[in-house]
């Protein structure tokens, strides 16, 4: 793991014109995997363009999150890209950096619960009852952001959640058979 320039402060990665990444901390040139790894390793960074200084993160890390999905490694399905494309320069662009986030946060405490519930070998099926909390909030905020999709989400809702029911119930048979 990389090591950190001073006590909390992240590690400068420069940009340059050829498109080469420069890691300052290590002295050495580096590529976007390599600081996919970082993120993955919660190694805390800032990208700057080395001619002008400007902060250009957010620019390299979607620019990971494109080449991932063109790799094969698709994680975002077409619905939400169209729907998060929809978003912009509409009035509630400014609401949807702080929701992702709150949503994403709530994702990574529902991710540990499920772990921590896996480890203590809980008998019962915990993941069904998050998967409808997590239904019921992704509902909820459609119903906000886009108009008219609770009409759309409700015939196909209970279908959906026996759907996520079954193979939540699959899940535990087989980890209950790799627990034995």
């Amino acid at each position: 793991m990389a090591k950190r320039t001073a006590e909390g402060e992240p590690i400068i990665i420069k940009k340059y014109a050829n498109r080469r990444l420069y890691n300052t901390d290590t002295s050495s040139y580096i590529t976007l995997d390599d600081l996919a790894g970082m993120v993955r390793e919660n190694v805390d960074f800032q990208v700057l363009d080395a001619k002008t200084g400007d902060d250009i993160t957010h620019t390299i890390l979607t620019q990971i999150i494109v080449e991932e999905e063109s790799s094969g490694s698709q994680m975002l399905p077409v619905s939400f890209l169209r729907d998060l494309i929809s978003m912009y320069g509409n009035s509630m662009q400014s609401m949807m950096p702080s929701y992702l986030e709150a949503s994403m946060a709530n994702f990574r405490k529902n991710r540990e619960q499920l772990h921590d519930a896996f480890m203590k070998g809980i008998s019962s099926n915990p993941l069904a009852k998050m998967a409808e909390v997590n239904l019921k909030m992704m509902q909820g905020a459609a119903e906000a952001f886009i108009p008219g999709a609770r009409k759309a989400a409700k015939p196909d809702q209970s279908d959906e959640l026996a759907k996520m029911r079954e193979q939540m119930a699959a899940m535990q048979k087989k980890l209950d058979e790799l627990s034995k």
